[in-house]
């Protein structure tokens, strides 16, 4: 089982085949493949979707073999988002150009055709310099930090105490709460801000691939191993790594976690040196790893080793006073990002926001106010624009767990009617591709 990471791919070229083949490939290893053989679409693609990565062909059907029309939209992809991390396809005889795209920003190049290895290794190479470059830039997470309830002031009275610190964390919290986030704030805080921060959802790696993945494998290790790989320790070595849904992992490989915390060093799979190691650990759950911990399912030792500092996120429904600070955040976000004319909330909307018991959390309402933006047609929001549950069913709903889904599938159904069925005008006001879109339409039988 091959463990997809959230990366946007999007792959530009003339030839079906090879897109066929490349998206083949790489849609195995990252969330979402886009490809497009019509370079003219290249423009609008990069202004309303965020990739991480474009696979950009040198030579299309105009131009076969001088690659000028490759440096062309190499240049506008920058000018649009010079975040971009742009790999350049080129044949074997294009070398020099490549090396020269290189110099005009391309990040690497991958020669046609390729070999399967060489060509994941090198978008996982620009994925992994997007993300670092990301990672830098990043702004504060204010929709975590919007918050003046007394819940949410001790939690960043206990941050500042402790990100300066190496301290082990651990982050306790409902899902949707904001841990990933608030992880991440404490390495911006802390004396590692300028070394890596990496990311592990272990609830999202196989028992199979759990010691390769975080700890890495050398050449021949297993079937698929066809070169080393460097675990997820090392990458993050110098600087922070946060371990989510560490109530996920079975024991044996707690034991295994528990010997790396211990030894600071690291082995990978079918070697036997030792690789020392230097980071800094914060872990989250949403268990109770306590209870876990007294009914043996989550080793004592290892929570001792883990939670030096045990921070726990409040759910939305005990910090009620934020909801509204919130709300307004994320509405202020989207407006800029769809560039939507709605600024305010009406007063009785604020009123559904504050009742509603958000058992998604942060995350429900920021899902929420994205919709509610993108499908409005005034200036304030009202109640009908945002899809939550009537406050009466709010038991309810909090004993049988909400589903975001539903929410999903009535916000495309409204959009769908909106634009009359037409798929490329409900994906634009979803914000979606049309691919994306056609797998929800799906999804949900629309």
């Amino acid at each position: 089982m091959t463990v997809t990471q959230p990366g946007k791919i999007l792959i530009v070229d003339d030839d079906v085949d090879v897109l066929r083949a490349a998206r083949l490939l790489l849609k195995r290893h990252f969330e979402q493949v886009d490809f497009e053989k019509n370079p003219q679409k290249i423009p609008y693609l990069v202004s309303n979707f965020e990739y991480d990565v474009i696979l950009l062909d040198m030579n299309f059907t105009r131009d076969l073999s001088s690659g000028k029309e490759g440096f062309e939209w190499l240049d506008r992809i920058l000018d649009i988002n010079p975040e971009i991390a742009v790999v350049m396809f080129t044949a074997y005889g294009d070398v020099e150009m490549a090396v020269r795209a290189i110099k005009a920003g391309a990040v690497d190049f991958v020669l046609k055709p390729w070999e399967n290895e060489k060509l994941l290794a090198t978008i996982q190479s620009a994925f992994n310099k997007r993300a670092a470059k990301k990672e830098k830039t990043a702004p504060a997470p204010d929709n975590l930090l919007v918050g003046k309830s007394p819940a949410m002031q001790q939690v960043f009275d206990t941050v500042s105490k402790v990100a300066g610190t190496d301290a082990n964390i651990l982050i306790l919290g409902e899902n949707g709460t904001g841990k990933d986030m608030l992880a991440r704030h404490i390495h911006r805080e802390s004396l590692r801000h300028d070394k890596p921060f990496v990311s592990v959802d272990l609830g999202a790696i196989s028992e199979t691939l759990f010691e390769s993945e975080l700890f890495g494998h050398v050449k021949g290790a297993f079937t698929d191993a066809r070169e080393d790989r460097v675990g997820r320790f090392e990458e993050a070595n110098g600087g922070t790594i946060f371990l989510d849904e560490i109530g996920n992992i079975s024991i044996p490989f707690q034991a295994k976690l528990l010997t790396v915390l211990q030894n600071r060093s690291i082995t990978r799979v079918g070697s036997n040196k030792l690789v020392p190691i230097d980071v800094r650990l914060i872990c989250a759950t949403n268990r109770n790893i306590q209870h876990m911990a007294a009914q043996h399912l989550f080793r004592q030792d290892l929570l001792y080793r883990i939670n030096t500092i045990e921070i726990h996120l409040p759910p939305l429904r005990e910090r009620q006073e934020d909801i509204i600070a919130l709300a307004e955040h994320f509405l202020q976000m989207y407006r800029d990002k769809y560039k939507r004319p709605v600024n305010s909330l009406h007063e009785s909307l604020a009123q559904q926001l504050i009742q509603y018991n958000w058992p998604g959390n942060i995350r429900e309402l920021q899902h929420a106010m994205e919709r509610a933006v993108i499908l409005s047609q005034g200036k304030v929001l009202q109640p009908k624009d945002v899809f939550v549950k009537n406050p009466a069913s709010a038991d309810e709903t909090l004993n049988t767990g909400y589903n975001l889904e539903e929410m999903e599938r009535n916000i495309i159904t409204q959009a769908m009617k909106k634009c009359n069925g037409n798929i490329t005008e409900a994906a634009r006001e979803l914000g979606l591709s049309r691919a994306a879109l056609y797998r929800r339409l799906e999804k949900y039988n629309l």
